[in-house]
């Protein structure tokens, strides 16, 4: 996208890119104003059956173990994967998933400047995220903490907590659409 002339940034000395915050967030506009082409995600979720989530994960390894172990959940899950806050929040923003799980430390846009984006935009504020990290209660709070509604577990990822929170945002998701479709099928 910097190639392209989307975004704004520069190198610094040791050749990592730095975007300007200014540049994501006429992006993240643009994108959240305009219809989105249908994507994977929408094809992949007729009738809104399965929970799409976003993980936000930079280590190789411990993507491998996330997809692995939901997969042996058996949910109806849909899930993308990220190793960058840029590209996570870029996604958000073109198709809104029903749960973001992210650490916190990566590099570019980390996941404390991402949740900040997030709540801070009308269209994003009530998505539903959950942090796993390394980082303690302490290190949060000097990092400017977290919104409070965001769900914060430590590392290494508790996938027992994990599965009954997937578990109750399908639940949840489930009787939002049913009351939908009850509205609907009453007004008819």
């Amino acid at each position: 996208m910097v190639e392209h002339g989307k975004l704004v940034a520069w190198k610094t000395a040791g050749g990592h890119r730095r975007i300007r915050q200014d540049s994501v967030d006429a992006l993240l506009s643009n994108t959240t104003q305009q219809p989105s082409a249908p994507t994977s995600m929408a094809i992949a979720r007729p009738h809104g059956e399965n929970l799409s989530v976003v993980i936000l994960e930079d280590d190789l390894l411990l993507q491998t173990v996330y997809r692995e172990t939901m997969a042996k959940w058996g949910l109806p899950l849909e899930i993308q994967m990220f190793d960058n806050g840029l590209d996570a929040l870029l996604e958000v923003g073109r198709c809104m998933p029903d749960l973001l799980i992210a650490d916190l430390r990566m590099s570019g846009l980390d996941g404390f400047q991402m949740i900040r984006r997030l709540r801070d935009n009308p269209a994003t504020q009530d998505l539903p995220i959950v942090v796993v990290s390394v980082l303690t209660a302490e290190e949060v709070t000097a990092e400017g903490g977290l919104p409070d509604d965001v769900t914060v577990y430590g590392k290494p990822i508790p996938f027992r907590e994990l599965h009954g929170y997937v578990q109750a945002q399908i639940a949840r998701i489930r009787r939002q659409r049913n009351l939908r479709s009850g509205i609907s099928q009453s007004s008819v």
